[in-house]
């Protein structure tokens, strides 16, 4: 096997390795999203049938799971930012760019049809938290003023 033959299936080896990180980090990140969703679902059922002389330590613990959700998302978005620049770095060297030809639709070149502006998913997802948290401070408000 010739040196430039092995460097190249080096490349298309660590380009592979890339790529699978990436989705794994994004399989993570869905992860914590169903458990920070399901534990902020029961607890917001718990504050419907519990006394206000505990709402607002249920409400503090929410806002605290909130916060953390948030900047879980936070990390991750960077994190997979960090990846993806790496893996559209790379793509340079190989003949099709496929993450970069992806992106480029999705921001710029978007096809017939599709109406209104990409809305990334790390932009999406980071809402849902702070939604949690507005209520747990709705809830909070109310066990302080009752």
């Amino acid at each position: 096997m010739t040196e430039d033959k092995k460097t190249s299936e080096q490349y298309l080896d660590l380009y592979k390795l890339a790529v699978e990180m990436a989705d794994r980090v994004s399989a993570r990140r869905a992860t914590a999203n169903a458990f920070f969703l399901t534990v902020n679902t029961a607890l917001l059922a718990f504050v419907s049938s519990n006394s206000l002389n505990v709402l607002w330590l249920v409400a503090l613990a929410g806002i605290a799971l909130s916060v953390a959700w948030w900047m879980l998302l936070k990390s991750y978005r960077e994190l997979n930012g960090a990846k993806f620049s790496v893996i559209n770095e790379m793509e340079n060297n190989l003949e099709v760019r496929v993450f970069n030809k992806e992106w480029e639709i999705l921001k710029t070149n978007r096809p017939p049809g599709w109406r209104g502006k990409y809305a990334e998913l790390g932009t999406v997802e980071r809402v849902v938290p702070l939604i949690f948290a507005a209520l747990y401070v709705a809830v909070f408000v109310k066990a302080l003023l009752s």
